[in-house]
């Protein structure tokens, strides 16, 4: 768009004298577009001067917005009403809607936060370590898998939601997640495994687990599975590193 008002007064001169919007932008160095732009708004409305726009004006100045852009960014967990009491001590009275409003034009939305495993620094490179040794592993490999691991269901209290303001693709980030432990009370402890090709065996354990209860589990569930499966020939099992999956006696009934 033509910046000066004396540019646009120019456009609408030529124009008047007969020149094309085409020989007027080779003129003045503007794009035909542009050309075309400011002789329909003085067809129109009589003047080349910026016109008001309509709709209220924003009340979070672009100051604001940053300072709530960077609070977010530190602490996505940070709630609306936090940012409309900031803004009122800053001297801006605004609604949650406003803020709403204002962190989506940011690329921001509310998010339920991702509950992930609380993960030490040595847990978080051991797994990229892994990652990158099998990144071009072929997809047939991981087809003769079986992977097992054991969970704990909570029966009762909530599991409280928290909500995070994050953009897209983002779930996973340290801050915008909330870490969970395998313990607490109220719960159903289940083993179970899978493939590719689907579940397998899904076991409740009605007592307290430990290592002759997990190869009990073992010797009873993981090569029916195998079989329902239809797993190839040399297939792999793959568990974590729990003390009861890493005991002697359980390698030495492994092998």
């Amino acid at each position: 768009m033509a910046k000066t008002k004396d540019t646009r007064n120019k456009i609408v001169d030529l124009h008047q004298a007969g020149k094309t919007e085409s020989a007027i932008g080779s003129q003045l160095g503007l794009k035909k577009s542009t050309v075309g732009a400011i002789i329909r708004k003085w067809k129109t409305y009589k003047t080349t001067d910026n016109l008001p726009r309509s709709g209220a004006p924003r009340k979070i100045l672009p100051r604001g917005v940053k300072m709530i852009t960077r609070t977010m960014s530190k602490n996505p967990r940070t709630t609306r009403g936090d940012l409309v009491n900031d803004l009122q001590r800053a001297g801006t009275k605004v609604t949650k809607p406003t803020i709403s409003n204002t962190l989506r034009r940011q690329g921001l939305k509310s998010c339920s936060a991702r509950r992930v495993p609380l993960l030490k620094p040595v847990h978080v490179q051991a797994r990229l370590k892994f990652a990158r040794e099998h990144l071009d592993d072929p997809e047939e490999d991981w087809e003769n898998v079986i992977w097992s691991d054991e969970t704990k269901i909570k029966l009762f209290g909530k599991n409280s939601t928290r909500r995070v303001w994050r953009t897209k693709n983002a779930e996973l980030h340290p801050k915008n997640t909330i870490p969970t432990v395998k313990h607490g009370g109220g719960n159903n402890m289940l083993w179970g495994c899978c493939s590719a090709k689907g579940p397998g065996r899904l076991i409740r354990v009605k007592k307290r687990m430990n290592g002759a209860m997990y190869r009990e589990i073992l010797s009873e569930n993981l090569l029916p599975s195998a079989r329902a499966l239809k797993m190839k020939r040399g297939w792999v099992f793959q568990h974590d590193n729990d003390p009861k999956h890493t005991a002697r006696a359980t390698k030495e009934w492994l092998r």
